[in-house]
């Protein structure tokens, strides 16, 4: 089936399925009140009559507890029910191409400084990581987002291709990790996890373990000699000296239970998501290996934290009133606080690994449900030897299907740039970020836009989005040079350069002397890119080999007052500019 036929297929099963678990709600929640009724009916008759039956009571009662079990079973199917469609609604939304409202927070990945982030728009509103992220938790998020910012290792990339590849399969997969905890986002604070594991042991003595247990049994050969002969000084004799600990302790036992339980709220919710990747068979080794990161010492993750949550239920119940008489003699507090510094100290430097690899998970899963949604779209190919980039039916991944114009574009050995001219808004740029997002897609592992792309290893650099900043007392000119210095620090990957209006900032004899120095130096680095330009001068003088740089130009027809673009790439310079035409279509007296 298409993507929008699988999604449309399971859309209506989640909808049938959420009307299903209403009706029976409904019946739950009729049935209750007629079991409410029937109680108060038998009570009121019981009281009328002076004989009150608590077995009649009896029979109400238990049924109506049983139906508040089983109720809160059926909302919570429902729920999930209720998730289910809104996840797919959601995804019929994006294969139509409508606007995502989600709430992604990836303004923290900005950087108008990295070599290529803003000029190409990874991030921020209808951006590609936007079009990308599905990640649900601060990990999958970041983790995205680092993915998208520095290109992969080759063998890197293959083994994403694996994972997604088998991944892009896995509709429930995908589905139940959706739909753990709230739709939108799952708030894990994976730093605050971070620093609790690397925390120093509060309660690293040697001595006060077996000290604790001493005096706990002490405690209760002492209060049985209090019972049998009535003899108390014992008992409180090691009443005292377990005060004493616990008094001079009780800081550090505070800090060790606050923060088990602090950290248990995460640990909770990290233990679903991951119990559900456990449970998956996999065939790519990758994701067996990035399964086999989710265990301690041969336990499963999920195991080892059902372990902490006895723990933790022990540390909660030291607020049970019935429980506050036996606190001291049997040392509960210390006992709890050394049972959760000892599971910390036993599993707590895996915590940061289970978090990396749920942060892997999301990554490749948000690739891959992309993927599966764009059939269409391949992964590239990847070729050795010196820097290259040749595409059939290249487009913009964020441009609709239905307005897409592809081209193709061929760097290579023997042509080194491509020197793009054209008018105003013929789609010079446009190319530009095409190239550069579907690099930057090729390099993280992901399907990219085009009929085919085959490329070596790259590292993209851009200038296209430069300004000047008030703030930071810079002038245009001076940010794009020190956009361009920024392309010639070592990399261990060859440039693909994309240079937009190069040096429009200053006069037209100092931008053709630069803009040839800087195009010659990157040659000479071994670089390919493209240069878009008004300025055809800039070729005039080049020394360069034949055929390195090839010229070729976007055009345009004025008709009836209005530009017509067909954004069509084509060879050779252009013939004809549209800038007075322009001005003059707008009012302007030119």
């Amino acid at each position: 089936m298409s993507p929008v036929d699988e999604y449309s297929q399971r859309l209506r099963l989640r909808e049938q399925s959420k009307v299903r678990w209403d009706t029976r709600s409904g019946r739950i929640e009729t049935a209750r009140l007629s079991l409410a009724a029937l109680f108060l009916i038998l009570a009121g008759t019981s009281l009328a009559r002076g004989t009150p039956s608590s077995g009649w009571l009896l029979l109400p009662t238990v049924l109506f507890l049983a139906l508040v079990v089983y109720h809160q079973r059926i909302r919570t199917r429902r729920t999930l029910a209720e998730r289910a469609v809104s996840y797919y609604a959601q995804g019929l939304e994006r294969l139509k191409g409508r606007r995502q409202d989600r709430d992604i927070t990836d303004t923290r990945f900005v950087d108008e400084h990295h070599l290529y982030g803003a000029d190409l728009d990874l991030f921020g509103a209808q951006s590609l990581y936007r079009s990308l992220c599905t990640a649900r938790t601060p990990m999958g998020e970041s983790t995205l987002a680092r993915w998208l910012l520095a290109p992969a290792d080759l063998g890197t990339i293959r083994d994403r291709h694996s994972c997604i590849a088998e991944l892009r399969r896995r509709a429930d997969l995908r589905e139940d990790l959706a739909l753990q905890g709230d739709l939108e986002r799952i708030e894990l604070h994976d730093a605050a996890l971070t620093q609790w594991v690397r925390a120093p042991d509060e309660l690293s003595r040697p001595w006060l373990r077996p000290t604790a247990l001493v005096l706990t049994l002490l405690a209760a050969a002492t209060a049985v000699i209090w019972a049998v002969w009535d003899i108390v000084f014992p008992f409180l004799a090691v009443l005292v000296v377990q005060a004493g600990i616990t008094y001079a302790l009780r800081d550090r036992v505070r800090a060790a239970v606050q923060g088990v339980e602090h950290a248990y709220e995460d640990l909770k919710l990290l233990s679903t998501l991951l119990r559900r990747i456990e449970s998956e068979p996999f065939d790519a080794p990758p994701l067996r290996a990035l399964q086999a990161k989710l265990a301690s010492h041969t336990l499963p993750a999920s195991v080892t934290l059902s372990k902490l949550a006895t723990i933790v239920g022990f540390v909660e119940a030291r607020r049970n009133p019935f429980l506050v008489p036996l606190m001291l003699p049997l040392m509960y507090t210390i006992q709890a606080a050394l049972a959760a510094e000892r599971w910390r100290r036993q599993h707590g430097h895996v915590v940061e690994s289970w978090l990396s690899a749920l942060g892997d998970m999301e990554a490749l899963l948000s690739i891959a449900t992309y993927s599966f949604e764009r059939p269409e779209d391949p992964f590239p190919e990847f070729s050795e030897g010196p820097a290259a980039f040749q595409a059939t039916g290249l487009g913009h991944p964020l441009i609709s299907p239905r307005s897409r114009v592809r081209n193709d574009v061929e760097l290579s050995a023997q042509t080194r740039v491509l020197l793009v001219s054209g008018s105003n808004m013929s789609g010079k740029s446009t190319l530009l970020r095409s190239v550069g997002i579907n690099t930057v897609l090729a390099m993280a592992g992901a399907p990219v836009c085009a009929t085919r792309l085959c490329l070596t290893p790259l590292q993209v650099g851009a200038s296209i989005r430069v300004n000047d900043s008030l703030y930071e007392g810079s002038s245009r000119f001076y940010a794009e040079i020190t956009r361009l210095r920024q392309l010639f620090e070592p990399s261990r990957l060859p440039l693909v350069f994309l240079l937009d209006e190069l040096l429009q900032g200053t006069n037209s004899t100092d931008r053709r002397i630069g803009a040839q120095g800087v195009l010659r130096a990157l040659l000479e680095r071994g670089a390919i890119g493209l240069i878009s330009t008004h300025d055809l001068a800039i070729s005039d003088g080049l020394d360069l080999a034949p055929g390195a740089l090839r010229n070729v130009h976007f055009q345009d027809e004025l008709i009836d007052g209005k530009l017509k673009f067909d954004f069509t790439l084509r060879d050779g310079i252009v013939t004809k500019s549209n800038g007075v035409e322009l001005m003059r279509a707008i009012g302007l007296d030119v």
